[in-house]
């Protein structure tokens, strides 16, 4: 039995004793030396420990954690918060870590009594006696109240018992006296650093202003010369700042051989872009002047586009990592963290989903796998799945996914797996076995296979298990239905009995969320709040795992601890905006603020998974560095596996970009939020900034009150008062008073380390090294409540806190807030990428998702949240970048009409210029010429490759013609007339080559918006037809007009080949789209050798052939 030790309040930071003696305190014989004033920094010992928090919990608190972990609750508006006791959540149960959800322990002992033995950190029975009797808390409970100190077992007295972790009457007492915020805070409040300044002593200050010399372990003495002078230290007094602080991260400029080429190119495009319009506007084309406006129209927009694209890159930046640095100042022992603990902060992961049938199950359980897996103190981290459509299948997939991660957790971190997908892993084309050194990886690895196989069978065969189950209860319920009827002898009414078909559980209950057939409260719109933890908190110690048996893993060299995990489901009701993902994802965040309150925010769709293990401590490193307390989020890349069909020159070039001004935009999942930034305060020391690009001339903010839509702001810091702070954050807030004062902590453990004087608003090293305590069923409760669906009526909660409402693309308006309140972000490229999707993604889906981008961004152009209106905080060429951000959709009407300006031209057989002349080609050549010399040198800077530039060009194309319209009208209708319109999928085919890695580009489902890129390609096609023959059969051919019309056709038609190409589908090996050119081919080249040679016999031009 562990015993219980007494807690103790105090800071447990170093104690620091200056001492000071001057010449009159010391006896006369010393002489006539002059002693300044010296320090003794005394290091912590065993004796000298002011705070040492024991480590052992109360069985009291393991009761409650254990009631806590094995309970479903449930709760909403008008009703009763409830907990649901669960023997098990899924049937085939094979895992039994200690920390996964369902009652533990050993039933008890005493007859009558069926309640279970409280277990330990390993799941072991904690039993009060040497005989092993094993005894529940409450039946041991009454035997002391009631003097009985006799063991039932062997009937001899317990022994110990006011030192026993039974014996909690000490702690009872304590905790009677503080309640569960009050002891949440008071760490936070007795270690905090007010303003500037920190508590913690600094030795290179001291040693600077006293000009003392260095003795570790000995009193510091002033250097005197033979002459009694003191001229203090030589040399550099910053050599012990540098051999103390180094920074967590790096900035690396782009070489200025490539830059300053690219700024330049920039200039002479801008002005060869210039002249071009307005030698064009001057000259214009009498013979088809129509032809000639509507050219000229679309040339100056998109030289106006152009501009606003280009600007933004101005700046780029890249910027590097040390993660050595990271580990030596977070989790290396020290003089404040004398164990070497880990003092990072904590991190909430979240993970979306909605519709188990459109999200695979498999995909979001090992997207839990990955995390769980997660190179990251595991005490520090916390995942929290949302599942918005409340379905048991993702419940049951959950449950399946942490019973598995007791194998797969100690398997990656024995072997130092990557990635930890194992999906993934075991997908790898690469020899698996390279650069693992272990005699037991091989058969680990066999094993662990073996068992991702059954697991994998295991989720694919949920959907079948659920629906078998739930029919075998409802057929039980009918029969026991029906017998009543029989009973009680109404043979009408047993007719008529109608049972409603529920979906159940494991342990044969209900299943409070959807059901597979709709009833009252157990829809997709109606439903209660759900809450499940999945993995309780682990131990604060490490836990070494035990080999069961010779055939098992031997995870005895490794940490066996879990991460916890959390199933939410907010609450629905019919008649509330539930506000889709963003209400989701602000639900996380107030329960996540409830239950484990990370002041750092990790939200991943169930598709996209941590690929690199170490990207969280990536990602920490810009928190914690200096300067990091300003930084609001770290937005990392999105990587796709095997092709990567994203947008890779929208990553890699402008969000790139974007770092070297005010930071990149949110993109939607792999972004690291800080937490108190997402609550809507302003970052430390906020300034208004009027300079006109990257930096500028600031000024210091007179208030923390900026333009709308953030008018009402405020700075976290700038209310000392609490009653002030009291009467303002509630209101924002809601009324739970647990996620109110959850705030300042939040704020508190976000701070970087306090080790440098020039390291502002930061916390004492240490302060992060205790554990947190376990959950009781009152933090779920307070959890439930604030993701009722009524929690956020007369809040703030969407307008200026958390995820914003109001558009489709909550992600960019979200962080075009935090960019307005003078919060900077971060764009980390980590060298193995940090997170990858697993879904495919075809020509089509991409189509629907650039709709859904473009729509968005036509909501924020007609919106508050325009740039137009930022306020002064945000820099000029990241508002430029926002600017564009909601005007690129409007580009679509002029690109469709310049794509059909070439058609049109050969038809009618005039051109957008009188005449090919030498300055329009040089005008043209100079413009291409830039682009190509611009596109090269982005090349250069970014990483990316041709290929990759190109097909970006050519899916700006395709979308600007499809999806940009589509989103301009949809969102025109919206705005105006409140009408939404939606565009559906309808037939699919797909490609018959499963090798080709390619094959998901050309799967083809159709929908509207193929119409306008289909018409723009027949159209140029007749047209370069026409042209031809047109040409070929004219008496005075005019081949320049010919040359040019055809030269911008086919400049369309290769922008639209990956287009045709899917929509033509593939036969054999070869793309449809081949023959069609080359049938195309076939015939000019015919019609041209017929026009060169004609038959014999005939002198015009064609033989005898008359064209219609």
């Amino acid at each position: 039995m562990a015993s219980e030790s007494p807690i103790n309040t105090s800071t447990a930071s170093p104690r620091l004793r200056r001492v000071s003696q001057r010449r009159h305190d010391l006896d006369s014989d010393i002489g006539g030396v002059e002693f300044a004033t010296y320090t003794v920094q005394i290091p912590s010992t065993p004796d000298n420990n002011p705070m040492s928090a024991s480590m052992e919990y109360s069985t009291s608190q393991r009761v409650e954690d254990q009631f806590v972990s094995s309970s479903l609750f449930t709760g909403g508006y008008n009703c009763v918060t409830q907990a649901q006791l669960k023997d098990k959540v899924i049937e085939s149960q094979t895992s039994h870590h200690p920390q996964m959800t369902g009652a533990k322990g050993s039933f008890c002992a005493v007859p009558g009594c069926d309640a279970k033995v409280v277990t330990d950190e390993r799941g072991l029975d904690i039993v009060p006696c040497e005989c092993d009797y094993k005894i529940c808390m409450d039946c041991f409970r009454d035997g002391v109240r009631n003097g009985d100190h006799m063991c039932p077992g062997c009937k001899e007295p317990y022994r110990e018992l006011d030192v026993t972790e039974y014996a909690v009457h000490n702690r009872k007492q304590y905790q009677q006296q503080m309640s569960k915020t009050e002891r949440r805070m008071s760490l936070m409040k007795s270690t905090k650093v007010t303003g500037r300044q920190s508590s913690e002593f600094d030795h290179n200050k001291w040693l600077f202003e006293t000009k003392g010399s260095y003795g570790y372990g000995n009193a510091i003495w002033p250097k005197v010369d033979v002459e009694g002078s003191q001229d203090g230290i030589g040399g550099d007094p910053m050599v012990f700042h540098d051999k103390q602080w180094r920074p967590l991260t790096r900035k690396l400029n782009i070489s200025a051989a490539i830059l300053s080429p690219y700024r330049l190119l920039i200039f002479i495009r801008m002005v060869v872009l210039g002249l071009f319009l307005q030698w064009r506007i001057r000259n214009p084309n009498e013979d088809a002047v129509w032809l000639w406006a509507m050219s000229v129209v679309c040339e100056v927009w998109f030289a106006i586009s152009w501009l606003l694209d280009q600007l933004p890159k101005l700046c780029p930046i890249n910027r590097i990592t040390n993660l050595d640095v990271l580990k030596e100042k977070f989790e290396t022992p020290s003089l404040s963290n004398p164990t070497g603990k880990s003092d990072l902060p904590g991190i909430d992961i979240f993970v979306s989903t909605a519709d188990p049938e459109k999200e695979p199950p498999l995909v979001t359980a090992n997207t839990i796998l990955s995390i769980l897996a997660a190179d990251y103190p595991v005490e520090k981290l916390a995942c929290y799945v949302s599942d918005d459509g409340g379905a048991l299948l993702t419940f049951e997939a959950m449950a399946e996914a942490a019973s598995f991660a007791n194998l797969w957790v100690p398997f990656c971190r024995k072997h130092n797996i990557e990635p930890r997908n194992p999906e993934s892993y075991f997908s790898l084309k690469r020899d698996p076995y390279k650069n693992k050194v272990r005699q037991d990886f091989v058969r680990d690895r066999r094993r662990v296979k073996r068992e991702y196989d059954e697991y994998k069978v295991r989720i694919n065969g949920l959907p079948d298990s659920i629906r078998r189950r739930s029919d075998a209860y409802n057929a039980r319920d009918e029969m026991k239905a029906m017998k009543l009827g029989r009973a009680i002898g109404n043979d009408e009414a047993v007719d008529k009995i109608k049972i409603p078909k529920a979906t159940w559980m494991a342990d044969g209950t209900h299943w409070p969320g959807t059901w597979a057939f709709p009833a009252p409260e157990h829809s997709r719109g109606d439903h209660a709040s759900i809450m499940q933890v999945m993995l309780k908190p682990p131990s604060d110690e490490p836990l070494k795992g035990t080999t069961v048996d010779s055939n098992s893993m031997d995870p005895s060299e490794v940490d066996i601890r879990l991460p916890m995990l959390v199933y939410v489901s907010r609450e629905k009701r019919p008649g509330y905006d539930h506000n889709k993902k963003a209400g989701a994802m602000n639900a996380l965040v107030r329960a996540s603020a409830v239950m484990s309150n990370g002041p750092f925010i990790l939200n991943l769709d169930c598709d996209h998974y941590i690929y690199n293990s170490q990207a969280l401590r990536e990602g920490m490193c810009f928190m914690m560095d200096r300067g990091g307390d300003r930084i609001s989020y770290v937005q990392f890349p999105q990587r796709f596996e095997g092709i990567d069909p994203s947008d890779t020159v929208f990553f890699d070039v402008n969000m790139r970009a974007l770092d070297g001004i005010q930071g990149p935009v949110y993109v939607g999942t792999g972004c690291l939020f800080r937490r108190t930034a997402l609550y809507g305060f302003d970052p430390p020391r906020v300034k208004d900034r009027n300079g006109c690009c990257c930096g500028g001339r600031n000024k210091k903010s007179k208030s923390s009150v900026v333009s709308a839509p953030d008018s009402q702001t405020i700075e976290l810091g700038d209310c000392d008062d609490d009653n002030e702070m009291n009467a303002i954050i509630p209101k924002r807030f809601g009324n739970s008073s647990f996620l109110v004062e959850s705030i300042q902590v939040a704020e508190f453990q976000g701070r970087p380390l306090a080790d440098h004087p020039s390291l502002k608003n930061g916390r004492p090293p240490g302060a992060l090294t205790f554990p947190r305590e376990l959950l009781d069923a009152s933090t779920v409760a307070e959890a439930i409540s604030v993701i009722s669906c009524w929690y956020e009526d007369k809040t703030e909660w969407g307008q200026r806190i958390g995820w914003i409402y109001g558009s489709v693309t909550e992600d960019v308006v979200t962080g075009y807030r935090m960019h307005n309140r003078g919060w900077r972000s971060v764009y980390c490229v980590t060298k193995r990428d940090a997170f990858r999707g697993t879904a495919p993604i075809n020509l089509t889906d991409r189509l629907h998702q650039v709709l859904r981008w473009a729509t968005g961004s036509v909501e924020i152009f007609f919106s508050r949240n325009n740039a137009l209106f930022a306020s002064s905080k945000m820099k000029f060429l990241q508002r430029i970048a926002y600017l564009n951000v909601g005007m690129y959709p409007f580009t679509s009407f002029f690109l469709i009409v310049y794509c059909f300006l070439p058609a049109l031209s050969l038809i009618s057989g005039q051109f957008i210029v009188q005449t090919l002349n030498i300055t329009f080609l040089v005008y043209l050549l100079g413009i291409t010429v830039t682009l190509i010399l611009l596109a090269v040198l982005e090349i250069k800077w970014s990483g990316i490759e041709l290929e990759e530039w190109w097909r970006n060009e050519q899916f700006w194309l395709i979308g600007g013609t499809s999806a940009h319209l589509a989103a301009v009208l949809q969102g025109l209708l919206k705005v105006i007339a409140g009408i939404e319109i939606s565009f559906t999928l309808t037939s699919k085919s797909g490609g018959d080559d499963i090798d080709d890695e390619f094959v998901d580009l050309y799967i083809f489902k159709w929908t509207s918006l193929m119409i306008p890129p289909i018409t723009i390609m027949m159209t140029n096609l007749i047209g370069i037809a026409i042209a031809v023959c047109r040409t070929v059969y004219s008496v005075i051919p005019q081949w320049s007009k010919l040359l040019g019309g055809v030269f911008f056709s086919f400049w369309v038609l290769a922008h639209l080949y990956p287009f045709a190409k899917g929509l033509m589908g593939r036969r054999g090996k070869t793309p449809t789209i081949v023959f069609v050119w080359s049938g195309l081919t076939a015939i000019t080249i015919s019609l041209l050798w017929v026009a060169i040679s004609p038959p014999s016999g005939t002198n015009q031009i064609g033989g005898s052939f008359q064209f219609p």
